[in-house]
Parts: structure tokens; sequence; C-alpha cells
């Protein structure tokens, strides 16, 4: 029980965010014409946030299988190179495993790239409580921007901003709270490059596929080193 406290404490600042961006989510999936029933399918079973928001428009412009999967690799690309970081963390966590693979979201990550603070024995509990309760919020949110947009009508002009605005404030938190910046300047002076060299319409790839060799390169070197 103790750890599940610990790790509902942990997950409310995510909570404010996750909710308000998931009734965000939910009023655009309403206007687009779809259900609760989706929204509660899409955060339960697909669980990425701008990809969901990518998703409405794939949805009502009935894109095809090939499309989607591209698109779906493009937008979630970035989990790439943070999730190299997880490898060793997750190794040893046994049946929570795949649901900690499957829950680790940008927000997620910021939350457990530094919790050494935990026994070995809590460690697996505390991280997929964590997980869980995260995605519980988005799950809540999605549903009740639904059910609000059925009775409330919204203005959606803006609304997809929501979730830069997040990554924003996940950035932030990790920075102030992460004595390593290395992963976190590696990512802007990266993303800053392609940028410039690919433009704005083609920088994303680039500048993932460069982060995950730069910090696979540093991840060599330090365990070489140790």
């Amino acid at each position: 029980m103790e750890v599940i406290k610990k790790a509902f404490y942990r997950s409310i600042p995510v909570m404010a965010g996750y909710i308000v961006l998931g009734i965000g989510f939910g009023i655009l999936l309403h206007n687009a014409g779809y259900g609760v029933i989706w929204a509660a399918a899409m955060s339960v079973f697909i669980y990425a946030g701008s990809m969901q928001y990518v998703g409405i428009g794939l949805l009502t412009g009935g894109a095809s299988i090939i499309t989607t999967v591209i698109t779906t690799i493009m937008v979630n690309a970035r989990h790439l190179f943070y999730s190299i970081s997880m490898i060793d963390k997750y190794k040893r966590s046994g049946k929570y495993k795949p649901y900690l693979i499957f829950a680790l979201t940008d927000e997620t990550y910021s939350l457990l790239c530094d919790d050494e603070d935990h026994s070995e024995e809590t460690i697996n509990r505390y991280r997929f409580f964590v997980s869980l309760f995260n995605q519980c919020y988005w799950v809540i949110g999605s549903v009740a921007g639904c059910l609000l947009g059925t009775v409330i009508p919204f203005s959606t002009k803006g609304i997809e901003f929501s979730m830069t605005a997040l990554f924003i404030a996940s950035f932030t938190e990790q920075w102030i709270n992460s004595k390593n910046h290395i992963p976190a300047l590696t990512g802007l002076g990266c993303t800053l490059l392609c940028l410039i060299i690919f433009g704005s319409d083609r920088f994303m790839i680039p500048s993932m596929l460069l982060i995950t060799l730069i910090l696979t390169l540093i991840r060599g070197r330090e365990e070489k080193a140790s």
C-alpha cells in the first residue's frame, strides 16, 4: 500500500496535464463524429497522446494502412531515444515488463528516469503503478472530454497545441530534477541542427535518428568506462 501511495503522489503532476489533454482529445474526437467507446478504446489500446490527436485526422480522412503505419512511426520515433536509457531499469522487471514497455510515455519517462531511491523489491511495483495511474488519468480525461462534447459546444481551435505545452512542461521538470543534462542538451542540439538543415517539414525523423545514434554512443562509452 505504501508503494501505491508513493506512486500516486508522484503521478499527481501528470494527472493535472493528462486529464486536461485527454479532455481536449475527447472533444476533438466527438466533433469528428466518434463516441465514448472510441475514446476509451483508443486511450486504452493505443495510449499515445500525440498519435491519438493525429489519429483523429487519419480516421476522418480515410487514411490507408500504409499511411497510418508510416505516420505512427514518424510521430512516435522520439520514443526510440529515451527508451534506450530504460533498458537496464526494466531488464529485471519480470511480469511487469510488458506493461511498463507499453505505458512508457514522455511524461511517465520523466517521472521514472530518476527513481533510484526505491529498494529492489518495490521498484518494479512502484514503476507499474506510476505507469498505470498515468494511463488511467488519460483514459478518464478522454472519456470525460467526449461526454462533455455531447452536451456543451466547444470551439476546438488551438486545442492541438496542448500536447506541445505538455512536452515543454515535462522537459522543464526533467531538467530541474535531473543532474545529468546531456540527454536534454543532445536532444535540443540535434533538433535545432536538423531543423536548420532539413526544414520544418522534414526535420523530425533525421533529428530522432541523430539523437538515438549519439545517445547510443554515449551509453556505450559509459559502459566501457564503468
